[in-house]
């Protein structure tokens, strides 16, 4: 009897997923949320690939948090390996915001280096967050190839990453802005002053990076 109630109660909620209403998606992915059911957990990562509105996205990820790792995870990994893109992103995000180390040999340098920036710009986050005591610098090591990579919002995301890593990035910044191509230098240059001087906003420190590239500066006269 408790079974068949059960069933019956989750029904209404896994349609309301597909509702043409995004109110209705949104109602239906907190209920999922507040009463998990591991029998949700496919739809809910398989709706994250196509739920075109972004506050539902963040519900449908919420409510995969409150599910058990243990059932989670292993279809999130499988997501990440997505030919969609919005999937390898939603993903991504769902896992940095679990935030399980167990996901990080998931995190593959071609993620990192993804054609699509929103996946790429999650993969950075994520990998973050998931490294492993000891990985930092390697990581750096794959991030500082993103250099230049991009409009502002991408290369931000970049830079936040990387100085989120702290002093280990010194060596690879310090490489990257020697680099032929001046963006990479560029952004190098942004990302260094911003792990000194962490209340400088991006914008001005990626126009004055600029500068010093066009003046053929270094960036680091009097440092």
């Amino acid at each position: 009897m408790t079974i068949e109630r059960q069933d019956t109660d989750a029904l209404p909620a896994l349609q309301g997923l597909e509702d043409g209403s995004s109110s209705v998606r949104l109602r239906a992915a907190l209920a999922v949320g507040t009463t998990p059911d591991p029998r949700f957990v496919d739809k809910l990562v398989e709706r994250c690939a196509i739920e075109p509105e972004f506050f539902v996205r963040d519900s449908l990820t919420w409510a995969l948090t409150r599910h058990p790792v243990a059932v989670t995870l292993p279809a999130l990994v499988r997501e990440v390996r997505s030919e969609c893109a919005q999937a390898r992103s939603q993903a991504l995000h769902t896992l940095s915001k679990i935030g399980d180390r167990q996901a990080w040999p998931a995190i593959t340098r071609a993620l990192l280096s993804d054609a699509d920036d929103e996946v790429a710009r999650s993969a950075w986050r994520t990998a973050v967050v998931l490294v492993p005591e000891g990985e930092e610098s390697a990581l750096a090591a794959v991030l500082a190839t993103q250099f230049g990579r991009g409009e502002r919002e991408t290369q931000l995301s970049l830079s936040r990453a990387l100085v989120a890593l702290g002093e280990v990035i010194v060596p690879v910044l310090r490489a990257a802005t020697t680099a032929p191509d001046p963006r990479v230098r560029a952004h190098a240059l942004a990302t260094e002053r911003l792990l000194c001087e962490p209340d400088v906003g991006f914008e001005f420190a990626i126009e004055e990076a600029k500068r010093v590239v066009a003046l053929g500066g270094s960036g680091r006269e009097g440092r």
